[in-house]
């Protein structure tokens, strides 16, 4: 095209030459341009107009085109749909060989196009998202990471790590459980204001059943678990949960997940979940002296005034409890999360319905109804790690027939009217264990009794049944 243009220009310059006389071939000795060329453009009656290049189809339009209807339909489907997920799709499906650019570059170009079709507004394409800031000890943010099953060979199947970052100072704390319930969630949270030395103004949260009832409808107020209500009235801090499909809302700790599993927890092994958390707390001093990206500061300095706002923690702590409704079973064994749990028998009977209230630490039950003193708890016991496990206090099972009295006898001898009598009489003649019946029968008295012998013949004789001759 640029060769085209100087062409052009030469023309210009030279078409003086033909109104002057000069012939065709002379001109396009001249200009060093093909006399077809030149007489094309000096004929013509018009002005004489730059050359017009024909139209190419790029190479990104050639590979795309075969593709352009599946991906299209793809984006109708879910604007947002990223383009390292089509590119991979094109592959696994369609046998795309082209580079990953080329499905960026049409998607520049399809998605607006597919937005306007779809009648979607510019920021509901974009979804961009308002940063903020926060002052001193004004808010943390809670995430759970799962981190699988690193500790698989001591037995461990799975592992989460739950996080708290304060928000002004990025200042994290970590720790690692194998469950994600309601006590434990809520044990994590005393552990990091321990961590942290006070408690946050405010906790952002995603809509994990442990903070929220159910889910409603978008803009409808969210309905918190009871048990969420009462920790944060206890520990003086308000719940934030973010609207639904925006993790944006705590990008701090979505971040923090990963950084630990970088620097803690890659390429090391582990031998429990107490070395986990010591591996954190090593770590911890290094993270305090990075200078971090976003607000420029050392983190352990921005963290000592982010500390020093947080507010005092109870002396008392709020222990929160699952509560199950379970029945006693005739081994005085209440059953929970597939283990077993005793209660004493002596104050409850068979099927009685008893209330189970699980922490982090331990299993208590207790009686729907309370004692003459108000008393409803039964028994307390250490909570079982797994499935299958038998939690049993020897003394709950006191005043049971445990089978101590049995005895057994082969004398015929005829006991005494007098109970007294009767009871010695059965103590002599108890039969210690033996180690088999042949020990037994020959202490029997019928072991002495003679038995008659008779040929088998006769026993035909009598039925009848004698072969005949």
């Amino acid at each position: 095209m640029v060769l085209e243009a100087e062409r052009w220009l030469e023309l210009r310059r030279f078409r003086a030459l033909r109104e002057a006389g000069a012939s065709i071939s002379e001109i396009s000795r001249e200009t060093g341009l093909h006399w077809r060329t030149v007489k094309k453009y000096l004929e013509d009656d018009g002005p004489v107009a730059p050359p017009i290049a024909s139209p190419r189809r790029s190479r990104r339009g050639q590979v795309m085109d075969a593709y352009a209807h599946v991906v299209d339909e793809w984006l109708r489907a879910e604007l947002l749909l990223k383009a390292s997920v089509i590119h991979e799709r094109l592959v696994e499906q369609y046998g795309f060989t082209g580079h990953y650019q080329r499905v960026k570059m049409y998607l520049q170009v399809a998605r607006p196009k597919i937005a306007e079709e779809l009648g979607y507004t510019p920021s509901e394409l974009a979804r961009l998202h308002r940063r903020f800031e926060v002052v001193p000890g004004a808010q943390a943010q809670v995430d759970w990471g799962d981190e699988g099953g690193i500790l698989a060979h001591v037995g461990i199947a799975k592992v989460y790590s739950f996080h708290m970052v304060l928000s002004y100072s990025r200042d994290p704390f970590v720790c690692f459980t194998t469950s994600q319930d309601l006590a434990t969630f809520w044990a994590c949270h005393r552990r990091a204001f321990d961590h942290f030395g006070g408690v946050p103004g405010s906790i952002v949260y995603d809509r994990t059943k442990t903070v929220v009832r159910r889910h409603v409808a978008p803009g409808k107020a969210v309905p918190l678990h009871p048990e969420a209500v009462a920790f944060a009235g206890h520990y003086d801090f308000d719940p934030d949960v973010l609207a639904a499909y925006r993790p944006t809302g705590k990008g701090r700790v979505e971040r923090q997940v990963t950084i630990v599993r970088d620097h803690v927890l890659a390429g090391r092994s582990f031998s429990g979940l107490a070395d986990l958390d010591n591996a954190f707390l090593a770590w911890v001093p290094i993270r305090r002296r990075t200078t971090h990206r976003t607000h420029g500061e050392v983190i352990a300095v921005r963290a000592r005034r982010d500390h020093a706002a947080l507010r005092p923690i109870p002396s008392k702590p709020y222990l929160v409890a699952e509560r199950h409704l379970r029945h006693v079973g005739k081994d005085c064994l209440v059953a929970f999360e597939a283990n077993l749990y005793s209660v004493p028998a002596t104050m409850v009977f068979h099927r009685q319905l008893v209330e189970v209230r699980a922490s982090a630490a331990t299993v208590s039950i207790h009686a729907t109804v309370p004692d003459a003193g108000g008393i409803t708890l039964l028994a307390v016991h250490p909570r079982a790690a797994g499935r299958g496990r038998r939690i049993v206090d020897p003394s709950h099972w006191n005043g049971l027939p445990d089978g101590h009295t049995r005895a057994t006898t082969t004398s015929h001898e005829t006991f005494p009217d007098h109970p007294d009598d009767e009871l010695a009489v059965v103590r002599r003649r108890r039969v210690q264990p033996a180690g088999t019946l042949r020990y037994l029968l020959a202490r029997a008295e019928a072991a002495d009794v003679e038995v008659g012998r008779r040929p088998l013949s006769i026993y035909d004789q009598i039925t009848g049944t004698g072969p005949f001759s």
